[in-house]
């Protein structure tokens, strides 16, 4: 047999350049430029949502036994410095409380004109940050007029749910379990499925999972942990669908971009989706790029979805879930769509420098390079 020769067994002759050049491929250094960048944006995406948390628009119901006296209350709130406050008139405290049980507004202040305290309803369900804001606005403009405020929390968080980011925490834990699932079903078999049929198999593995890890989580939150007492089959569902749709984002992904598509998946679901996400800080309070995108992501459908199921009889839960079922249908259409496109061109595989599932592609091992 013959020995290899001296340059073959210790590496490149070509000196220490050489040998790092053969160490760090060039597809190796770009990765790592990429994860800076995720990096990088990582830190302006959670700094910039959460640095400087301002009131903007929260939507306030405004009522008095006087159509008139609610009204010019309402206007006058509306054009406090700033405009933190987004108020609207209605009828009477009853129809004040509807609209914060149908998630329509984030407070009401109802006024009692023939004295000089007033009642501020509040739900801290929807997130104690965003009930304690509409506490402090309120409460200096009525303080501004010389009258006080009674607070009345008409939709608390439950004891167990501090300050109300246990289903924040829930969601982010099933976005972690969506895309983790699907990158390793692409790091176990190939970024990218061989054909339409693997990428079917892939997709029903997933809902698998997500079937299984939107119970377990909705059991732990709730009766385990006795964080969450929305209810159970609810929260099962609403999970499912959770990790189901970050999943197919991150299979479709991988079927567009490879490996990198697991780096796009989290740029797409952590870096932006959780910050805007209105956990910590809910719409209201957030700079307006997060609040513009995070209904749109999975991360912020859902949120917002698992506080309407547990403190608001499901009321305002109705277009998350369509975010999230759509996003669910296009992933799963992209994955298949790619396998499609993938089989018919001949070589891909190879020419990708990428692994597939195809068992004619010779399998590789670390960065790329061919399996010894």
């Amino acid at each position: 047999m013959t020995q290899p020769t001296q340059s073959t067994a210790s590496g490149p002759s070509g000196g220490f350049l050489a040998e790092v050049k053969d160490a760090v491929t060039t597809r190796a250094a770009l990765l790592v430029l990429g994860v800076l960048a995720l990096q990088l944006a990582f830190i302006t995406s959670y700094i910039g949502a959460f640095h400087h948390p301002k009131p903007d628009r929260i939507p306030l119901a405004v009522a008095a036994p006087v159509e008139q006296v609610a009204e010019r209350s309402a206007k006058q709130l509306g054009e406090l410095p700033g405009t933190p406050l987004d108020p609207r008139a209605v009828k009477d405290r009853a129809a004040a409380v509807r609209q914060i049980q149908n998630r329509d507004v984030d407070g009401a202040l109802v006024i009692d004109p023939a004295g000089r305290r007033d009642e501020l309803l509040v739900a801290s369900g929807a997130g104690a940050s965003l009930s304690q804001a509409v506490e402090a606005v309120v409460g200096a403009a009525e303080k501004a007029q010389g009258r006080e405020i009674r607070v009345i929390d008409v939709a608390p968080a439950d004891q167990g749910d501090s300050r109300g980011l246990s289903s924040f925490y829930l969601v982010i834990g099933w976005c972690v379990g969506g895309y983790l699932c699907a990158a390793i079903l692409a790091i176990s078999a190939g970024a990218r499925p061989a054909n339409a049929a693997r990428a079917v198999i892939r997709l029903g593995a997933l809902l698998l999972y997500s079937i299984a890890a939107g119970l377990l989580g909705a059991v732990i939150a709730g009766p385990v942990l006795g964080a969450l007492p929305g209810p159970l089959m609810a929260l099962w569902g609403l999970g499912t669908l959770v990790v189901f749709a970050v999943g197919a984002i991150t299979l479709a992904l991988q079927g567009l971009a490879g490996v990198v598509g697991i780096g796009l998946a989290i740029l797409l679901v952590v870096v932006f989706g959780n910050p805007s996400a209105g956990g910590a800080y809910p719409y209201p309070l957030l700079p307006p790029f997060w609040s513009t995108i995070g209904p749109a992501l999975p991360p912020g459908a859902g949120t917002y979805a698992a506080r309407s199921l547990t403190y608001f009889d499901g009321n305002g839960a109705g277009g998350p879930m369509l975010v999230l079922a759509a996003w669910a249908v296009a992933g799963a259409a992209i994955t298949v769509a790619c396998a499609v496109m993938r089989r018919g061109r001949p070589g891909a595989a190879v020419g990708s420098g990428l692994p597939d599932d195809s068992p004619s592609v010779p399998r590789f091992a670390g960065d790329g390079e061919p399996g010894r």
